[in-house]
């Protein structure tokens, strides 16, 4: 056997070297379904626009729509009035009375009974059912025996107090109209 003969039973180096050559730039060429035939849509022609430019605003004005939603600034339960009633106490009452210090104006002086508070309370959590126990605090405890006392007096003022800041500095509670109601619609205490 000659030598030529040899290489053609062995197989010719030369197609096995194009061969490779083939597979190699296959792998360099991207597979047929990576490139696709994509018609031009609304957002293609979005994604190729710049993005907006970025806007300064300057927030130190305060905001009208601020003033509809919170409007107090402050609010303290100052003191309590008790209401006599005929000469054995029955029929007699506390008063409280309260100052809202306003955003825009000079501070107003409200006066409301336990009750009025306990209402206020009650609508509150009808009208917000998702309300937290945070965010709506539990009005101070009542008492039948020790309702007239100072010392108990001065806790329910600090617990309505704590009650009515919650409410009043919370743009929630504050810019929904029973807050409004209780603030502004005076009764005859």
């Amino acid at each position: 056997m000659d030598e030529n003969d040899a290489r053609s039973q062995q197989g010719s180096p030369r197609p096995q070297l194009e061969e490779n050559a083939t597979k190699r730039l296959s792998y360099q060429a991207a597979p047929p379904y990576w490139l696709r035939n994509r018609s031009t849509t609304h957002s293609t022609i979005r994604s190729l626009e710049p993005p907006p430019a970025i806007t300064l605003k300057d927030n130190t004005e305060e905001d009208p729509k601020a003033h509809n939603q919170l409007w107090a600034r402050s609010i303290i339960v100052d003191d309590y009035v008790v209401i006599q009633g005929n000469g054995v106490g029955i029929g007699a009452y506390v008063v409280w009375i309260c100052k809202v210090e306003m955003l825009d104006g000079s501070p107003m002086t409200i006066r409301k009974r336990y009750s009025e508070f306990d209402e206020l309370r009650d609508r509150l959590l009808k009208a917000f059912p998702d309300s937290t126990k945070t965010s709506l605090p539990p009005l101070p405890p009542k008492s039948a025996i020790y309702k007239f006392k100072p010392k108990f007096l001065e806790k329910r003022r600090q617990g309505l107090a704590y009650f009515l800041n919650c409410v009043m500095l919370s743009p929630q509670y504050a810019s929904s109209i029973i807050v409004k109601e209780f603030i502004f619609n005076q009764s005859d205490v």
